[in-house]
């Protein structure tokens, strides 16, 4: 039991309706079935997929997660080093046959390419040679399709609209903004280890602005949707709210940036219910 509690905690709970949200709600809002595909692919990207994105992360980034004081709770595992061999096992066995039955399942060629990319950038993120999280900007950007991806995936499952395209995009730029900003609590830990990252390069109080705008573009792009798109863009300025009470924040007191994260991810639920009160009305007047 304690072996599986390190496993579970290294997948990060909190995190996971981040990833199996997205594909739910997409799949849920275009086909418009409850079937095999939408059962097991929700559970995928609700369980697997986080553990062999932060599980493969913690044992990689060991030495520096060692050196960072956020770490060891919610906000990630320190994983004793007997237990990499089992998290490596674990992560890759139990998502294989979920990305098998997934590709198979693929309704367009392009949505077994979309799966294929994502599953790509969760593991390029953390391995070794590749580390997409020390190439700043990359990094961000990288960290930003873990949680749309899920998302493009199940849309491949009908036709894409313009619609579609401008939600994924102001998704991709709202993860982009939430990777930068918690960038920004680890700069003084990263760089005592040597890790690049887009916090380490701009700083702490260019990265919180561009986190800023970011958001901000995001809500722009919302109201083209209509009313409904207003909804959620008034929920997105609450993240510019959060980020920008450290909109003057200095390297040396980085870690305090921490407050805010913490914010963040009681906002992510409060996003996740206003954006569920929105899928709601769309899915009985739609």
């Amino acid at each position: 039991m304690t072996k599986i509690k390190y496993l579970l905690l290294a997948s990060r709970p909190i995190s996971w309706v981040n990833t199996a949200y997205p594909f739910a709600a997409g799949y849920l809002m275009t086909v418009r079935a409850v079937d095999p595909i939408l059962i097991i692919g929700t559970f995928f990207f609700l369980i697997p997929y986080n553990l062999l994105m932060y599980g493969i992360n913690d044992v990689f980034d060991y030495e520096s997660d060692m050196q960072n004081p956020r770490k060891g709770g919610i906000e990630g595992a320190q994983l004793a080093k007997s237990l990499h061999r089992l998290t490596l096992v674990a992560s890759i066995g139990l998502s294989v046959p979920f990305i098998i039955y997934l590709l198979a399942v693929s309704h367009q060629p392009v949505g077994g390419l979309v799966l294929a990319v994502d599953i790509f950038l969760v593991l390029a993120y953390s391995l070794p040679k590749l580390r997409f999280k020390e190439r700043p900007f990359i990094d961000s950007m990288t960290s930003a399709s873990h949680f749309v991806g899920p998302l493009v995936y199940a849309l491949t499952f009908t036709h894409f609209t313009v619609n579609y395209l401008i939600i994924v995009v102001a998704f991709f730029l709202w993860g982009m903004a939430s990777h930068a900003f918690g960038a920004v609590q680890d700069i003084i830990a990263d760089r005592k280890a040597g890790i690049g990252s887009i916090a380490t390069v701009i700083g702490a109080r260019y990265t919180v602005r561009l986190a800023a705008g970011l958001y901000l573009a995001s809500a722009i792009l919302l109201l083209t949707l209509g009313w409904l798109g207003l909804i959620i863009a008034l929920v997105e300025l609450l993240y510019v709210a959060n980020v920008s009470r450290f909109w003057n924040i200095d390297d040396k007191h980085a870690e305090i940036a921490n407050r805010g994260w913490r914010r963040f991810l009681l906002l992510n639920w409060i996003a996740g219910f206003m954006v569920t009160l929105v899928l709601i009305y769309l899915f009985k007047h739609g």
